[in-house]
């Protein structure tokens, strides 16, 4: 186990990958509560265009996080420790530092606005059903569906971009 109390098989265990922090990023967009998300530049290509295709449809998705950090990753699990829960819970909806695809810059999390953010609801939004429907065409996926090898929860709002 390290510091934050992760074991030392969790990536073996929950089929991940070491993932490898991006260094080039750019800018598309301030997040709701003024950070700046970043992804790399093929990435926010193909969100700006599946931004616009979608919003060409009646359909605004908002951009709610991209690349984090290793750095930014461990702040979190220490934070939700802190605040009393379990490391067990924690990797139920957090990757561990060094798994999360957010580190490459290539997975954004999505939502609408009016809608509370990071949630199972956002799966019965509009947007939901549009990305369900249209994110392949501009080589978004859904990471953790129902269910997923993974061991995550249910991980509506978080798509990851297919390198091509």
């Amino acid at each position: 186990m390290n510091a934050l109390g992760i074991p030392a098989d969790y990536g073996a265990r929950r089929r991940l990958p070491l993932q490898v922090e991006a260094t080039e990023l750019v800018p598309v967009v301030g997040s709701t509560d003024g950070r700046q998300i970043r992804l790399v530049p093929e990435v926010a290509a193909a969100w700006k265009a599946m931004r616009d295709a979608a919003s060409g449809e009646g359909i605004t998705l908002q951009a709610l996080s991209g690349f984090r950090s290793l750095k930014r990753q461990t702040e979190i699990i220490q934070g939700k420790l802190a605040a009393g829960h379990t490391i067990d819970e924690i990797l139920k909806t957090v990757a561990a530092p060094g798994y999360s695809e957010h580190h490459t810059g290539r997975a954004i999390d999505i939502g609408v606005p009016g809608e509370p953010p990071l949630t199972e609801d956002f799966a019965k939004t509009p947007a939901f059903r549009w990305l369900k429907g249209h994110a392949h065409d501009f080589g978004f996926k859904l990471s953790y569906p129902r269910n997923n090898l993974n061991g995550f929860a249910y991980e509506p709002w978080h798509w990851r971009h297919e390198a091509k």
